[in-house]
């Protein structure tokens, strides 16, 4: 990581990640040095039109751009939004040498990344994350996806973005429950990797979630994002296609996607994850592989973001082991899951850092519905 006042670069082996206030000034001139292209396309969705459109396009500058403007929201994340996409691009007359642009948060980086991975067998990309979830995680790591019926993410590609650019200036017009959102997967970093980061930003909270205007709340959202994508930068940098240790990273998701879906994608991601990384630490000390104390840390961590702390009322247990069995780090009908030693440790290094747990286990967690 470089740079000071605010502006930070991590590098990762094809790309970087620049974090900086006020980089959506600087759109065009970054997306044509890093993705020059006879035709560049900007995604994005209605919300994000109405709040940072004018200002992006102003940012274009002298780069010609298409805009495509879809509506907001996990339902649109689909295969049916993705060949419409890919529909709309033909029809612009674009091939090869196009670059995509993908101006949102993490809805927009999977399904602009998964069109960009297949459009003409793979053409450039550009991530410009606007929500602190897809800065610190949906952004980096070239996973793109859209959701099917049976579950999310569950058809995909492998494809990295030829630049990452996150504004933490774009963060002070977010909700705060989008904001909690994404401070659940920055809690994660620090659970699964980095315990004196986790402290630091427990302690850092009260500034997180509301950032302000100041050179020095922008530098703190800056440093965060910057820490939680070397965390993610490193794992992965090590194991791009989820072999081994970049599964540490789904700490809280297997139990988390499942909720996230049966609740009709009305919890945000975030909010999932934390209620699947409460319950997924405390299977981790029923099983004997995490240190006493672990769901307590975890808990009190989320509990001072304000993050859910149990199921969504009426929710089917039942439900949520049979999703299981579909998600795609299930082996044999039978989910894995990556589960804490400590806290900034993980488990099942000697088993791939997955564990197959049996699925009465799970349901001891769950509770009674």
């Amino acid at each position: 990581m470089t740079g000071t006042a605010g502006a930070r670069v991590v590098a990762l082996p094809t790309y970087e990640v620049r974090i900086e206030p006020g980089l959506l000034a600087r759109l065009g001139a970054l997306v044509g040095a890093a993705a020059p292209a006879h035709r560049t396309v900007v995604i994005t969705d209605g919300n994000l039109e109405r709040c940072h459109g004018a200002a992006a396009r102003r940012a274009m500058g002298p780069l010609a751009a298409e805009w495509i403007v879809i509506p907001p929201g996990e339902g649109e994340k689909t295969r049916e939004r993705w060949a419409w996409l890919t529909d709309r691009l033909l029809a612009l007359g674009c091939g090869r040498d196009t670059t995509l642009v993908a101006l949102g948060g993490g809805v927009m980086g999977d399904l602009v990344g998964f069109t960009a991975a297949t459009f003409m067998r793979g053409v450039p990309y550009v991530q410009v994350p606007t929500t602190l979830l897809a800065m610190v995680d949906a952004s980096v790591g070239g996973k793109t996806a859209v959701d099917v019926p049976a579950g999310k993410n569950l058809v995909g590609a492998f494809h990295r973005p030829a630049l990452v650019l996150a504004d933490p200036a774009l963060l002070r017009t977010l909700p705060a429950a989008e904001l909690r959102s994404g401070l659940a997967e920055v809690l994660k970093h620090g659970i699964v990797a980095d315990a004196a980061y986790l402290t630091r930003v427990v302690a850092a909270l009260p500034s997180l979630l509301s950032p302000g205007d100041a050179e020095a709340d922008l530098a703190l959202v800056a440093d965060v994002v910057a820490r939680s994508v070397e965390i993610k930068a490193a794992v992965v940098s090590a194991d791009e296609r989820e072999g081994g240790r970049r599964k540490i990273l789904n700490f809280g998701h297997t139990l988390g996607h499942a909720v996230e879906a049966l609740s009709g994608y009305a919890l945000l991601h975030g909010e999932a994850v934390a209620i699947g990384m409460r319950l997924e630490a405390r299977l981790a000390e029923r099983l004997g592989v995490a240190e006493t104390g672990t769901a307590a840390g975890v808990d009190e961590a989320l509990d001072r973001a304000g993050l859910p702390a149990a199921l969504p009322a009426g929710m089917d247990r039942e439900a949520i082991v049979v999703a299981t069995r579909g998600d795609k780090k299930a082996r044999g009908g039978v989910a894995e899951y990556a589960l804490p030693a400590a806290l900034g440790r993980m488990a099942g290094g000697g088993r791939g850092w997955s564990i197959p747990v049996p699925e009465d286990e799970v349901r001891a967690v769950l509770g009674p519905s």
